[in-house]
Order: structure tokens, then sequence, then C-alpha cells
């Protein structure tokens, strides 16, 4: 079988850490970013913006079997993320179309803010998308975008992302953070190794030619309340005193499954919060 390629436009921490995944296994990996000095050695690097129209010079001009659109906004206002989810996605589109590239299946990196529930309920791909705010609006938006693109498509909701750099939880316990109890505020979470791991563990299989289904949730085994994830952090890092008046919020409470994911095969490196947070403040990951 040759080695396949894949564009991950928007290759920044999770696009990076898919990259040096995918290179294990020998695939060829363009990179589309501003600066391209930062990609990981091996990853063909594509200099380019998402939010312009014109098609980067750097664009390949031989086939792509996979795309992978994973992009961050970079301004966290609703202009900021139509200009990043929905017009970055068109640009691609588009400049696939220039270059007559038709990959095999399109990977496009979603958020779970497309699910509006507030009471703590489970939450699958078949659950309704009532988003609640504009990011989640949008970003469904996005995914039609992708979805009505004329290639097969899976849009990969993603929980709350932590892992190096991504450390805010932590901080805000040692400075004595503290979470409601009652009622429970369920919370989501998935290592950046693991997001990364499930697009890749998607791409391998439809290499394969196992069918995938056109959605997933990514997301560890143990959606828990919020609460009980402060108290282990509190514990682990000896944490006694507690702020005044200052407390970790969080808007809406659902409990996500990776039923769908697992079905297919995939195992998260870190199952809950307590080995991903215990490799973080080890330095294992």
């Amino acid at each position: 079988m040759s080695a396949p390629s894949v564009l991950i436009a928007g290759c920044g921490d999770i696009g990076s850490r898919l990259a040096t995944q995918l290179l294990v296994g020998h695939w060829q990996v363009h990179g589309l970013r501003r600066s391209v000095s930062r990609l990981p050695a091996g990853v063909t690097g594509i200099a380019g913006d998402l939010f312009s129209e014109q098609c980067p010079a750097e664009w390949p001009t031989g086939p792509l079997d996979y795309l992978v659109y994973s992009a961050a906004a970079t301004e966290h206002d609703e202009a900021g993320y139509r200009a990043a989810y929905i017009e970055g996605l068109q640009h691609v589109l588009g400049w696939l179309e220039q270059h007559g590239q038709q990959p095999r299946r399109i990977l496009f990196v979603s958020s779970s803010s497309v699910y509006g529930q507030q009471d703590g309920e489970w939450v699958d791909e078949t659950s309704p998308t009532v988003a609640s705010g504009f990011s989640g609006r949008l970003m469904l938006e996005a995914e039609q975008v992708a979805l009505d693109s004329g290639m097969p498509a899976s849009i990969v909701r993603l929980t709350g992302i932590y892992g190096p750099g991504r450390e805010r939880l932590l901080t805000q316990v040692r400075e004595g953070y503290h979470v409601a109890i009652d009622p429970p505020l369920y919370g989501n979470r998935i290592h950046a190794e693991d997001a990364a791991g499930l697009l890749a563990f998607l791409l391998e299989a439809d290499r394969r030619g196992v069918a995938l289904d056109d959605r997933y949730i990514g997301v560890d085994d143990a959606p828990v309340p919020l609460a009980e994830v402060v108290g282990w952090l509190r514990e682990y890092l000896g944490v006694t005193e507690w702020a005044k008046d200052a407390a970790v919020r969080r808007t809406g409470s659902k409990r996500c499954s990776n039923a769908r994911a697992k079905a297919l095969g995939w195992v998260p490196r870190y199952a809950s919060y307590r080995e991903g947070y215990a490799a973080i403040l080890e330095g294992r990951c």
C-alpha cells in the first residue's frame, strides 16, 4: 500500500500532534499554517492564511488523499468564529477545486459546544444540537459546509482539550478557586494527545476501508462533575487554601459519550483526568 497523503489545514497544537503520529506511520503530511517554522520535522510546510482567499504559493499540486481541517479562531467573537471555521473551510475547499484535488475524506475538527444540554444529560452523536451560544451555532454551520462539500466527510466534535500548554484549570486550582458542588456541574475532557490520536485513528481506519460515520465525539472515558476534578487536583497538588470569592465558572452541564469511537476500536491513552493530569504534572507528556 503506497504512503497516503494528508493536508492538515490549521496545523497548530492538535494538528502538529496529529502530524507527528502520522509520520510514524509513514504518511506524507502537508501542514498549513502562517508560521511553518513551528511545524514538526518531516512535515511539508505550506505558509498560508486560512482567512485569505489567496491560495498559498506552496499549495501541493499532486493528489491529496485526505484533508483535516483543524483551525482555531484568533478572535473569540462571532466574526472571528465565522472567519476561522466557515470562511476558512470554504477557502480550502476552493483551493482543492482549483487544483482538481478530490480527497477520499475530510475530517472537520468541531466542538461539543454544538450541544446546549445543561442538566447533566448523556449526549452522543444522535443527540439534539441546540447550541446555546454563537460558537456552537457557527460550528454547526461550518460542519454543514464540510458535509455538503461533495466529498465524504466526518465531523469530530472534541470536548474540553487539556494538556501541556493548556493548563488553565491547574492554575485556577493552585490559586484556590472553587466550583459549585450541588447541583453537579458535569464537564468533559480529552487530552491533546488523545484528540490527535482519535483523528489519526479515523484516518487509518478509512485508509483500511472501514466505513466511517459522519460524526464522532472526542472525549475520554470519564465525564464527571468538575468539583471532583478540582478536588482530586487540590489533593494531588497539596493545595489547602481557598481563594475568597473566586470560582471556576463553566456554562452547560452534560456528559458526552465516546461509545461510537470506541465501538470502532479507538481507546484513549488517558482514560480519565487522573491519568492525563498526572502525566502533565510528572512531565510525561
